[in-house]
């Protein structure tokens, strides 16, 4: 036992139920204390992603623990992470009873928030091996982040390559539209010397894979390099979708998904300068909230829509999401196109106006065009992969992520057209959180104890800041009702999404942890119906910490 670990009487026993939850103090630290089945485990008491107290969360009989702000997930029972988007799994430490009391033995420096992450035994870079191709992931997105972790979280020995087109290791990239974020340093999850170091992984940066033969199972990396793999995990994730309209190409003209366009875009948004966001979704109205108070000289959304997020929020939560914004000094365009850029007077090669299809021209000196996505796949034409591409350039997968018709390659994230787990239907997520929870079910399916791998089967999770944090669980395209308590214009809110009776995704503000639960019981079939929730049933008193699931 090491010479700083000590054992503190934290709890009396009477005061821990089952399938509770405690944060309970431990010196100059916190400790979470549960009781799953009649035993008291003791973690650390912080999410690993961005510290929520996990006391908060949402409790499940077999020990898994959702956070109440993002969905990441533990088991209380080992402190082992389970679901992203942390990366790190929470110390675990030994809890007893006597005489009455719940007894935490632990060092006390574990236990404080700021070192709330458990070091992960990862194979070291001298014990990898380099007798095989080993596994070869094409991206540098959040798909591929999570492949890496979980690959050697797994026990993988292999060697891994990732090559990606950005000129660095895979950042948070939720932030560049939340905060504007510039600095590398500030949204980088683990460095690339670390990956290089500690995880054994040849991360090539600033490279192209302009092809792929399944037949030789190589990619190409620019023109001619040929890269072996013996499995090839595509995480390339999408590019941002430009308009095909006159002055598409002016100067300040921006779209957002890389930390070179976030940069570009603060340099521009220069205190007077007028911001126009064409589009009306999420990435725009993150970007619109992020520099509300940059002391612009105008922001102006411009939406097909008649609210902003109408077609999965509906009109009434996208209507008081719009007020605040108006509120904040917003104009918005709403039911409204674009025909062209126009040209500024004094300034012929830069943005100077957006002109609208019934003429009304917005004046703008920054453009921002957040009109949706593309998977970024146009490299797999002429490939023997052609066949598993979808019309919209999705990849079809199965319920392992495996690509339909060829041998040993993963399609992860937003090109991953896979079966749901809520009905089974193929559909294309475009989640962070979703591209996440891929890269960490190929690491199972490739590691050590690929037996113990399940299909996926997770129901996406996503996150928005809009003033108040936007949580969103489910699929809720194509609702046909939806059952609102609480009131939007207030930012405080819980939304029920129905289709023929039974609800198929949630959204909230300011009601944590309502959607981690509805998430967990969405998962595991025990949501209530449209008329129950209707009738007054409210899911969090929904018992699924000590029944038996």
């Amino acid at each position: 036992m090491a010479s700083n670990t000590k054992t503190v009487a934290v709890l009396p026993d009477s005061e821990l139920k089952d399938g509770q939850v405690k944060e309970v103090v431990f010196g100059e630290g916190k400790v979470l204390l549960s009781r799953v089945r009649g035993q008291v485990h003791a973690t650390s008491a912080f999410c690993t992603h961005y510290g929520a107290p996990l006391a908060k969360g949402v409790l499940e009989s077999s020990g898994r623990i959702v956070c109440p702000w993002h969905g990441a997930c533990f088991n209380v029972c080992t402190g082992d992470i389970e679901d992203a988007p942390a990366l790190d799994s929470l110390h675990s430490f030994k809890a007893t009873v006597e005489d009455g009391q719940i007894l935490v033995t632990a060092v006390e420096s574990d236990t404080l928030k700021k070192n709330m992450t458990r070091p992960v035994k990862i194979l070291s870079a001298a014990s990898a091996t380099t007798e095989s191709n080993g596994v070869v992931i094409v991206g540098g997105g959040a798909g591929a982040l999570h492949t890496m972790e979980s690959l050697r979280y797994n026990e993988y020995a292999g060697p891994i390559t990732v090559i990606s087109s950005e000129p660095y290791a895979p950042i948070d990239r939720t932030r560049l539209s939340k905060a504007l974020v510039t600095d590398v340093s500030k949204v980088e999850w683990r460095s690339p010397e670390v990956w290089k170091e500690k995880y054994a992984v040849n991360l090539r940066l600033n490279e192209e894979v302009t092809s792929v033969d399944t037949d030789a199972k190589t990619v190409t990396v620019g023109e001619s390099e040929k890269v072996r793999y013996d499995n090839l995990v595509l995480a390339v994730g999408s590019s941002p979708k430009r308009l095909p309209i006159p002055g598409a190409d002016l100067e300040n003209v921006f779209t957002l998904r890389k930390l070179a366009d976030s940069q570009k875009i603060d340099a521009a948004l220069t205190p007077g300068k007028r911001l126009t966001v064409v589009g009306s979704s999420f990435i725009s109205m993150e970007l619109v909230a992020a520099v509300a108070k940059r002391e612009l000289g105008s922001i102006d959304v411009i939406g097909t829509s008649e609210v902003p997020f109408e077609p999965m929020l509906g009109k009434e939560v996208g209507a008081g999401i719009m007020k605040y914004h108006q509120n904040n000094g917003a104009k918005f365009h709403m039911k409204a196109r674009v025909k062209a850029l126009l040209p500024s007077p004094s300034s012929p090669t830069s943005v100077g106006a957006v002109e609208l299809a019934d003429g009304t021209k917005v004046e703008a000196d920054v453009v921002v065009l957040g009109v949706g996505v593309s998977p970024a796949t146009q490299f797999l034409k002429g490939t023997q992969l052609e066949q598993a591409l979808q019309k919209d350039g999705g990849l079809l997968v199965d319920n392992e992520l495996r690509v339909q018709g060829v041998k040993d390659v993963f399609a992860i994230g937003d090109i991953a057209v896979y079966p749901q787990a809520q009905g089974g239907t193929l559909r294309r997520i475009e989640h962070w959180n979703v591209a996440n929870n891929h890269g960490r079910a190929v690491g199972q399916i490739l590691g050590k104890t690929p037996q113990l791998a399940v299909s996926y089967e997770k129901v996406p999770i996503f996150w928005s800041a809009q003033g108040q944090q936007l949580r969103y669980c489910g699929l809720g395209a194509g609702f046909d009702d939806v059952l609102i308590k609480g009131n939007p214009d207030e930012m405080k809110f819980a939304a029920f999404y129905f289709k023929e009776g039974k609800v198929i995704a949630v959204a909230s503000m300011q009601s944590d942890p309502l959607n981690s639960k509805c998430a967990e019981l969405l998962r595991l079939g025990l949501m209530p119906s449209a008329e129950e929730l209707r009738a007054g049933k409210d899911p969090l008193t929904i018992d699924i910490a000590t029944h038996e699931l």
